[in-house]
């Protein structure tokens, strides 16, 4: 089985263009660990070397690896380099990153959202004197759907309990 103790941790640029594979395979396997970044760092460094493509599927190997702090420490180094003027990530490397901030900015925005239709209903709920048993106001918290929540608020106007809110 793959892990840590087998797969050599490959910090060296040099190291890691000599042995591209293995240092992607470092990366996955250590990327995620103290040393994290380098290990990263090295293998990104080799995948310069190669044809867009392969680069481009070997960092998808290397980004679906990581976790979200790794992840967020790489973007972090990408925008450093670009503000410091230093040679940046080859540009398939920023389009996927540039990807995951749009995802993330979406998904952000989508929380927003769904804290919003939230925060509306249950003082909608309040204005209107309806109390919630401790089941109902979790049962707000926990909807992710949009849809619902409209539907709830539009049933605040004219209901005399939370059950005909929640229906």
């Amino acid at each position: 089985m793959l892990g840590p103790a087998v797969v050599p941790e490959i910090t060296d640029p040099t190291e890691a263009e000599q042995e591209i594979e293995l240092a992607v395979l470092s990366a996955v396997v250590h990327g995620n660990g103290p040393n994290g970044l380098t290990v990263v760092q090295a293998a990104l460094a080799a995948l310069g070397r190669l044809d867009q493509e392969h680069a481009a599927v070997y960092f998808q190997v290397i980004w679906n690896g990581l976790r979200e702090p790794m992840r967020r420490a790489l973007e972090a180094l990408v925008m450093e380099r670009q503000i410091e003027g230093e040679a940046t990530f080859p540009p398939f490397v920023q389009k996927l990153i540039d990807r995951g901030k749009l995802e993330g900015l979406r998904e952000g925005l989508r929380e927003g959202e769904l804290k919003a239709k939230r925060g509306t209903l249950l003082r909608l709920l309040a204005r209107a004197g309806i109390v919630l048993a401790e089941c109902e106001s979790a049962r707000i918290q926990a909807c992710t759907d949009i849809t619902t929540l409209d539907r709830w608020i539009d049933n605040v106007l004219g209901a005399k309990d939370a059950s005909e809110v929640l229906s």
